[in-house]
């Protein structure tokens, strides 16, 4: 390889010998080719494009030539239209359940048989540490390590969750942080963690500002780069195929709740997110549904362990601490105020189900709480007999007294 490589770096030299530029314009290096090239693979052409106010440009693509059918093992793949089932005790899929709000909305509709897809720019990609890491999570201990306050299932067989979530938007104190509350399904293989997240997050390191944004994210690698069993977040590598042209994965959403005030999101101050398995022809695939309205799916031939169920069911927040200075970050989880201040103050999962291998949608009965460091970030359950059901509180404003 190193051979291979000094070889090109050869001829490039004399190229510019001979020419030094082409048309006027000098030659581009190999980087840009690189991020020009991925450009090309994750923008499809769209039949109509939205300039959203903050900045975004919303692509709508056909359906059946979104990027996630460049993945490897969805060649031959038939897009799903919807799940086989929807869980018995569904009551998130009532007929008067309002939209989910983002903020190109305002500006335009995809239309139908498109998906809504948010265009990756050049100064995204250049602001990954490499061009094969855009898009990825790299988990590994402090410094740069990931911190969380969570809910957790314990072992078990689980076939997907429902919860909701109130949106904030946390200060993150420096661009390659992130704050984020989601839900995790996972199951363990040979070849390392498999896993599907959705949620909210903050993240100027990727979106280039501190907007509040929707995400999907997939491994069946255990995170571990270079191949395309990595994943990535929303449509930064192929494998979520989505089905919606209303809603975009990477999108800002709006509006956000208030600390003692209004609690608003999507809408009504929550995100509902639901995972289903669905038996189908192409195999068992995981869908993200938000409200009423199907988001897309993972389909299961991604996967090892996780292609037909999950082992363990996660919910809660998570930061990356990059130490800057040599300690703890000023970065917020969820509303950036600890669990024990409770409703109106602090982040909270609510209503939280799993399904069954009887396809019914039941209240977990063992939750174990756990945080990485409690006097930066903590979690606790919620009192229960309301109509917030199975739920918690999380959060925390990371560095202060205790937390240094």
């Amino acid at each position: 390889m190193i051979g291979m490589a000094g070889f090109a770096a050869s001829l490039m030299v004399i190229a510019v010998i001979i020419s030094p530029c082409v048309y006027g314009k000098d030659l581009p290096d190999q980087r840009e080719i690189q991020v020009q090239k991925l450009l090309k693979r994750l923008n499809k052409p769209a039949l109509k494009s939205i300039k959203s106010g903050d900045g975004d440009i919303i692509d709508c693509v056909p359906i059946t030539t979104q990027p996630a059918l460049d993945h490897p093992l969805l060649k031959n793949h038939t897009i799903q239209m919807r799940p086989s089932f929807i869980p018995k005790g569904d009551h998130y899929t009532k007929k008067d359940a309002k939209a989910i709000t983002q903020v190109w909305h305002q500006n335009g509709e995809c239309p139908q048989n498109t998906v809504a897809i948010r265009r990756t720019t050049r100064e995204e990609i250049l602001r990954a540490k490499t061009i094969e890491s855009f898009g990825k999570k790299t988990h590994q201990s402090t410094p740069g390590g990931h911190e969380h306050a969570i809910m957790d299932s314990g072992d078990g067989r689980f076939y997907g969750t429902q919860f909701a979530v109130n949106m904030w938007r946390p200060e993150v104190e420096v661009p390659s942080e992130l704050s984020l509350a989601q839900t995790w399904l996972w199951s363990d293989s040979d070849d390392g963690l498999n896993t599907i997240e959705a949620g909210w997050q903050v993240y100027p390191g990727m979106y280039g500002d501190n907007n509040l944004r929707l995400f999907v994210y997939w491994t069946a690698n255990g995170y571990q780069p270079g191949s395309e069993s990595s994943g990535c977040y929303n449509h930064a590598c192929s494998g979520f195929v989505q089905r919606s042209n209303r809603i975009t994965v990477g999108g800002s959403l709006s509006p956000m709740s208030n600390y003692d005030g209004g609690q608003y999101s999507l809408p009504h101050a929550y995100l509902e997110g639901t995972y289903r398995r669905s038996n189908s022809l192409s195999g068992d695939n995981w869908w993200l549904m938000i409200r009423d309205e199907l988001v897309g799916y993972w389909p299961g031939s991604l996967f090892n362990s996780l292609r037909n169920e999950a082992k363990r069911v996660q919910w809660g927040g998570e930061i990356v601490n990059m130490m800057t200075g040599g300690r703890h970050t000023d970065t917020d989880m969820g509303s950036g105020h600890f669990a024990d201040e409770g409703f109106k103050k602090a982040s909270y999962f609510r209503n939280i189900m799993t399904v069954d291998g009887a396809n019914t949608l039941r209240e977990p009965q063992r939750l174990s709480p756990w945080a990485a460091h409690g006097n930066c970030y903590n979690v606790k359950p919620g009192n229960g007999g309301t109509s917030f059901g199975n739920h918690f509180y999380f959060g925390g404003p990371g560095r202060n007294g205790n937390c240094p």
